[in-house]
């Protein structure tokens, strides 16, 4: 389906995705006032942020792939209701418990952002399939490292409750939203679920160009939850023993590299997604030279931080393209199992990030983002290898009759 989306609709879409997202990633930058208050003792507050993500694999594993047999425009309204009753939950949870809950069930719904990313594949014009997921995913990265600001501001303010309040309003609002003003986006498919389940175990085993957008994914975010994940522990110690919202003014360093980056969805249409894919691996393992440097001065880390975002999602953009462009027909799986990868690099780069600072310090974790780097870098020069000589890869604006 090319019937392709307005300026105004991809707006929309791309705030469905930050307010989605951010029922997960809201919890990081109060956790220790929301853990306390809840009755949880500072190991087990650690729950309410895997409730979260353990929900959104769960999501993207049983809930994505339905966007391969039903109208994707009503599943958006219908996950993002659900969102916002999970979001509501937290808000108003009265111990900790329920509030993992809570999470949970948001977590589990979040996943309206892949569905939302397989829509717009799906309606968008060939040339525009790349421009289009850029603009759309960026709402991603304002979700992620916006809502650290807006949270650690509420939170020292409001109160901890006050963010998931807005947060479920907001999600509420944009179902009604998305509703009334997306285009209808029936599917076609004759598979029944458990033949689109069964899909995205063959593309693990047999599918060459899933595997290594996979593999590459899994280190591309191990490296960026490395960062993520840590970045408090050495700003929150001396000699700079930040507190909470200045920690969290940091993600709009990295707002501004992500969003810069949304530049790689028209390279992708011009047909150079797997080399932006590699100059950007590399430019990745460099910025954390920058990262690494938070001693005397904290601009080094700041200019680190900018690039490091910039060029995780220039190869976030470029995979989602190649991956829509080569399944049209089967988008919503394919990106489902695709994030199976990102949320499994996220976990390893927090599990590293904690472990490597408390035995050795920032150095040990920055030096472990960088080899995440590289390691993506050698899946991309492997991959890039074994096509050359053979039928090139193909990406974008393809002419129908050759499907």
């Amino acid at each position: 389906m090319d019937a392709g989306i307005t300026r105004a609709q991809r707006f929309v879409l791309a705030a469905v995705c930050a307010a989605a997202v951010s029922t997960i990633y809201a919890i990081q930058p109060v956790l220790a006032v929301a853990g306390s208050e809840l009755g949880l003792s500072p190991k087990s507050s650690g729950l309410l942020i895997a409730a979260g993500q353990v929900g959104y694999f769960a999501g993207l594993i049983l809930l994505v792939p339905l966007g391969d047999l039903v109208n994707r425009r009503g599943l958006i309204g219908g996950l993002l209701a659900l969102t916002a009753v999970g979001a509501a939950i937290t808000a108003a949870a009265p111990n900790g418990a329920v509030a993992v809950a809570g999470l949970a069930i948001a977590g589990l719904f979040a996943v309206v952002v892949q569905v939302t990313v397989a829509y717009v594949a799906a309606v968008s014009a060939p040339g525009e399939r790349g421009h289009n997921i850029g603009a759309v995913t960026a709402g991603v990265v304002v979700g992620i490292l916006g809502v650290r600001v807006v949270a650690g501001v509420l939170g020292d303010t409001l109160g901890w409750r006050a963010v998931y309040v807005a947060l479920a309003v907001l999600c509420a609002a944009l179902a009604l939203v998305t509703r009334g003003n997306l285009h209808a986006d029936a599917r076609a498919s004759g598979d029944r679920y458990i033949q689109i389940l069964w899909s995205m175990v063959r593309l693990v085993a047999t599918d060459r160009l899933f595997l290594s957008r996979g593999l590459i994914t899994l280190f591309l975010f191990a490296s960026f939850g490395t960062l993520w994940s840590g970045l408090a522990l050495p700003l929150g110690a001396d000699p700079w023993s930040f507190g909470t919202t200045a920690i969290g003014l940091f993600g709009l360093a990295g707002l501004a590299g992500a969003l810069g980056a949304r530049r790689a969805g028209r390279w992708a249409d011009a047909g150079r997604a797997q080399a932006v894919t590699g100059w950007s691996l590399l430019l990745l393992a460099v910025s954390w030279l920058l990262v690494a440097r938070t001693g005397t001065t904290l601009v080094w880390l700041v200019i680190g931080i900018v690039v490091l975002d910039f060029a995780v999602q220039a190869v976030h953009v470029s995979s989602q393209h190649l991956l829509t462009t080569a399944h049209p027909d089967r988008a919503g799986s394919v990106i489902g199992a695709y994030m199976a990868f990102y949320s499994l690099g996220s976990a390893l780069g927090a599990v590293t990030t904690t472990w490597a600072y408390t035995l050795w310090g920032w150095w040990a974790c920055c030096a472990a983002g960088a080899f995440y780097a590289m390691a993506g870098f050698v899946v991309w020069g492997f991959t890039s290898a074994r096509t050359r000589g053979r039928q090139p890869l193909k990406v974008p604006d393809l002419p129908v009759s050759t499907n």
